[in-house]
């Protein structure tokens, strides 16, 4: 399994690419397919592949995969399934570099029997193979795509540091939508269905070597081996930030789980043991996976004393009492900040954590007020809340939030209630890195997860 999980380079990097189901009628998945290598200027060589037509959209088309002339690194299946199995011995004997299975038909509909032949063959010949009934991959830095959702439905994430391992490709094309939506960069989406041959724990030591990955979310609903998905999730965490999010908690969502991908979600409580004891960071759900996420990429905190500036007094309050409740510490400033403090606030402002600049600061006071907690040894996080509504604040702001941001002295987040307008600053805010939150819960809880990862790593350093 070790040699077939190596050879996943060639489904994510691949120079060649062939569409097994290519079609000339739009809107077909075979047409979409193609149409993404076309569209999105996959630098490589594309062969269709379709016994039916001699040429699609001016490329050559071959009647099968040992056809084609030359290696073919990256196979991409979207036929019947009672197809697929001599699809994949094709594959094989061609030495194909990799498949990627689309079509649905085999576990999650009780056909053992074709699952167990693709399995069989990508064994013996140490050829991977993801899938059946998934989305495949989606790879922005080689423009490899084999996500049969047009692009003007489903914007394509830019290029980044997230890696996205999914059992769902109806979770992973909403989050991949997400993504895009906010700015926030992908380095590998792994669709995997019903993991016949790799699976979840695979794909995770396969990132764990990925040099354009820095953090990994999994979704999962069931795996197929617990323990090797424990050893593996123990392994990677320790190197790379781990989020996951487990569907099928309760016994509803556990048959549906088997319905969807033919495997058994199993007892959460066994899973959320494993999460704990890999110190993997659980989300909730799609929502917390995101805030999770955002903060991931902040530098990683020494403490957890933590640090409130805001120009609502009232926000302010709600946030300390969340630091409270999460196990977390308000900071206590060192004089020589509460000096700088002192200068910037108007004579009836009071110093003190949280900072309320109060309703009429401008953005020269935030730029001061968080220049003198970076330089406070006594402060490990700061948690900035910006009142959009109020008249000081025009989008300079932007540019204060994104250096602090961007000087990676501290991990900051900022927190933004409001509607329409609030909301476009968020999301610009976000696109350059910053994370923000429109919640004070949602802010802290998220930055106790980042506290607690770094701890965690800290731990291991002191252990080496």
């Amino acid at each position: 399994m070790k040699k077939i999980v190596q050879n996943l380079k060639s489904v994510f990097s691949p120079r060649t690419v062939a569409i097994v189901g290519a079609s000339a009628t739009a809107n077909k998945i075979g047409n979409v397919l193609l149409r993404n290598f076309i569209d999105g200027k996959f630098p490589g060589k594309v062969y269709p592949v379709n016994p039916k037509y001699q040429e699609i959209a001016g490329l050559k088309c071959y009647p099968s995969v040992s056809s084609i002339p030359g290696k073919v690194d990256c196979v991409i299946v979207a036929t019947p399934a009672e197809t697929v199995p001599d699809i994949v011995d094709d594959c094989a004997k061609k030495n194909a570099g990799g498949v990627i299975i689309l079509s649905g038909g085999f576990e999650e509909v009780k056909r053992y029997d074709l699952a167990e032949r693709i399995k069989k063959t990508a064994e013996t010949s140490g050829m991977p193979v993801i899938g059946p009934n998934c989305l495949g991959v989606f790879n922005p830095y080689t423009k490899v795509d084999s996500i049969f959702l047009p692009m003007y439905k489903l914007e394509r994430p830019r290029a980044g540091g997230i890696a996205f391992i999914t059992q769902s490709g109806a979770v992973g094309s909403t989050v991949l939508d997400l993504a895009a939506y906010y700015g926030l960069g992908v380095s590998k989406f792994i669709s995997y269905g019903n993991s016949t041959v790799l699976d979840e724990a695979d794909y995770l030591e396969y990132l764990m070597n990925d040099k354009e990955t820095d953090i990994i979310i999994l979704y999962i609903e069931g795996a197929k081996d617990g323990r090797k998905l424990l050893e593996a999730m123990k392994k990677v965490n320790k190197v790379k930030p781990i989020i996951a999010l487990k569907a099928g908690r309760g016994a509803g969502g556990q048959a549906a789980a088997r319905s969807h991908t033919g495997n058994i979600a199993g007892s959460y409580l066994a899973y959320q043991a494993a999460f704990k004891q890999a110190k993997v960071t659980e989300a909730e759900g799609i929502t917390e996976v995101f805030d999770f996420v955002k903060i991931f990429h902040q530098p990683k905190p020494k403490g957890n004393r933590i640090a409130v500036i805001t120009n609502g007094g009232g926000v302010g309050v709600l946030t300390a009492d969340c630091i409270e409740s999460e196990g977390l510490a308000l900071a206590e400033f060192s004089e020589e900040t509460k000096k700088i403090i002192a200068k910037i606030l108007p004579s009836y402002g009071n110093v003190a954590n949280p900072l309320d600049l109060v309703a009429d600061a401008g953005v020269e006071a935030y730029g001061k007020a968080i220049d003198a907690m970076m330089a406070d040894p006594g402060i490990d996080a700061l948690l900035i809340i910006i009142l959009t509504q109020t008249p000081p604040i025009d989008e300079r702001i932007i540019h204060v939030m994104t250096k602090a941001s961007d000087e990676r002295t501290k991990p900051i987040a900022t927190i933004s209630i409001g509607g329409t307008y609030t909301e476009a600053y968020r999301k610009i805010l976000e696109s350059k890195g910053v994370p923000s939150y429109n919640s004070p819960n949602a802010a802290v809880k998220a930055m106790g997860k980042l506290i607690i990862y770094s701890r965690y790593c800290e731990q291991l350093k002191k252990a080496k």
